[in-house]
C-alpha cells in the first residue's frame, strides 16, 4: 500500500487546494502517473503515485484545503477497478434506518444525517481544514450550516465545536446557510467562488497598499527610433538567432541601466534596513485565466538581446500552460507590467511584494508633439513608476523614469550597452 501525501513544494507554502482528481476510486494507476492537481497560492503541483497500482481511497475532495504532508489518497497493488473499501463504507448506512425503525420520526431526522459524507461530495465546497471536517464528521454536523468567524469563510476546528456538539443541531441550524442565499437574486447575479490564487492576489495587492508609501509617477517616451529599429532589424535578428525581437527587450535593457544608476529603485525594506540588491532579476507579469503571475527573467543584465526574449518567451508560455515552478516566480528585484497589450493608456501599477518600484508600460499612441520647435505626430507610450516612497526620494523616481526614456529614444545605447 502507498500513501498519496501533498508534497513540499517550497518553505512559503503550508497548504493547498485540490483542484482537480485525474483519476478516481478505482482506477489503475502506473508509477509515476499524475492522479491529482494541486492548487497552491502561487503554482499549480500536478501530483504523482510513487508506488503502481489501483486508487483504491480518496480522502479529500476536490475543493479541499489539504497541508504539506497529508494523505490525500491510497494506492494498493492490484489491476481491476474493484476497490472493496467503497461498498465496506456505504453497507452500514442502510443499517441506520432499520435501528430507528421503532420511532416514526427517527428516521425522518436520521435522513440527513449522512449530510457530512454528502458535504465531502457537495457543489458547495465549503472551505475547511482537515481537522474541521473530521470533527464535523464526528460530530454529525454539516459544514455548510457553520458559521465561520474567519472573514475569508474558512472553517475551523473552533467553529464546529461552537457549533454544537449534538447532531441533531445540524438540522436546527441547517436555515441559517440558506438565509445568505437568500439575499442574493441569482436571476441577476451570478456567485462565482474565489479560486485560492485570486484570493492570494486580492491579499498580497491589500497588503501592499497598506503597509507602503506607494507613490507613482510618470513621464512619455517616444516610441519612433525603437519601432524603426525593430523594423530594420527584426529579419536579421530572427536569422541570426532565431528569436523574435520584441519591446520586452528594450524595455528589460533600459531598466537594467536605469537600475544601475539608482541602486534604491532595486532595493527593498527588510526590518529597519534597506537591502540593496546588487542582482538584476526582473519580473515580468504575465496575464493568465487565473490571474496575474509574475515570472522572474534571472540575471537580466548578463543576458543579451535574444536571451531575453527567448527567456521572456518561454516563461510565458509556461504561465499559460500552467506550468511554472516555484523557483521561476521567486526572488525578483523589480517588475514591469505592460497594460499596453490590452489597451491601457494611462494606469498606476501596484507594487509587486517586498520589492520597492515597478514600471507599467501602456499603449502606443500616435500624438501631436513638439520636435525642434515643430509640431509632429509621433508615436508615443506613457511610462508609469510606481515605488515605495520610505526608501525612493522624488529625485531618484524621476531621474529613473528619465532614464529610462532617454535610452528608448535612442536604442542603439541599449545595443551598445547590451
Amino acid at each position: 500500500m502507498a500513501e498519496i501525501k501533498v508534497p513540499e513544494l517550497a518553505e512559503s507554502i503550508t497548504e493547498g487546494s485540490i483542484a482537480q482528481w485525474v483519476k478516481k476510486v478505482g482506477d489503475r494507476v502506473e508509477k509515476g502517473e499524475f492522479i491529482v492537481e494541486l492548487e497552491t497560492d502561487k503554482v499549480n503541483a500536478e501530483i504523482i503515485s510513487e508506488e503502481a497500482g489501483v486508487l483504491t481511497q480518496i480522502l479529500a475532495e476536490e475543493g479541499d484545503t489539504v497541508l504539506v504532508g497529508q494523505v490525500i489518497a491510497v494506492v494498493e497493488a492490484g489491476e481491476g477497478a474493484a476497490p472493496a473499501a467503497a461498498p465496506v463504507a456505504v453497507a452500514p448506512t442502510p443499517a441506520a434506518p432499520q435501528a430507528a425503525a421503532p420511532t416514526p420520526a427517527a428516521p425522518q431526522a436520521a435522513a440527513p444525517t449522512p449530510a457530512p459524507v454528502v458535504e465531502e461530495t457537495s457543489g458547495e465546497r465549503v472551505i475547511a481544514s482537515p481537522a474541521a471536517r473530521k470533527l464535523a464528521r464526528e460530530k454529525g454536523i454539516d459544514l455548510a450550516a457553520v458559521s465561520p468567524v474567519d472573514p475569508q469563510g474558512r472553517v475551523r476546528v473552533q467553529d464546529v465545536a461552537a457549533h454544537g456538539t449534538a447532531p441533531v443541531a445540524a438540522p436546527q441550524a441547517a436555515p441559517a446557510a440558506p438565509k445568505a442565499v437568500v439575499a442574493v437574486d441569482e436571476s441577476r447575479v451570478t456567485i462565482e467562488k474565489m479560486s485560492r490564487r485570486r484570493q492570494t492576489i486580492a491579499k498580497r495587492l491589500l497588503e501592499v497598499k497598506q503597509s507602503t508609501a506607494m507613490l507613482t509617477t510618470f513621464n512619455e517616451v517616444d516610441m519612433t527610433n525603437v519601432m524603426a529599429l525593430r523594423s530594420r532589424k527584426k529579419e536579421q535578428f530572427f536569422e541570426s538567432t532565431g528569436s523574435k525581437l520584441g519591446f520586452m527587450s528594450f524595455f528589460t535593457k533600459a531598466v537594467v541601466a536605469a537600475l544601475k544608476k539608482y541602486p534604491y529603485v532595486n532595493a527593498q525594506i527588510v526590518g529597519d534596513e534597506i537591502h540593496l540588491n546588487n542582482f538584476f532579476d526582473i519580473g515580468v507579469a504575465v496575464s493568465t485565466e487565473e490571474g496575474l503571475v509574475v515570472p522572474v527573467v534571472r540575471d537580466a543584465d548578463r543576458k543579451n538581446f535574444a536571451e531575453i526574449e527567448d527567456s521572456i518567451a518561454d516563461l510565458a508560455k509556461k504561465a499559460r500552460d500552467k506550468k511554472l515552478g516555484i523557483a521561476d516566480l521567486q526572488g525578483g528585484s523589480f517588475t514591469i507590467t505592460n497594460g499596453g497589450v490590452f489597451g491601457s493608456l494611462m494606469s498606476t501599477p501596484i507594487m509587486n511584494g517586498t520589492q520597492a518600484a515597478i514600471l507599467g508600460m501602456h499603449s502606443i499612441k500616435k500624438r501631436p508633439v513638439e520636435v525642434n520647435g515643430e509640431v509632429e505626430i509621433r508615436p508615443m507610450m506613457y511610462l508609469a513608476l510606481s515605488y515605495d516612497h520610505r526608501i525612493i526620494d522624488g529625485k531618484d523616481s524621476v531621474g529613473f523614469l528619465k532614464t529610462v526614456k532617454e535610452l528608448l529614444e535612442n536604442p542603439e545605447d541599449l545595443l551598445l550597452n547590451s
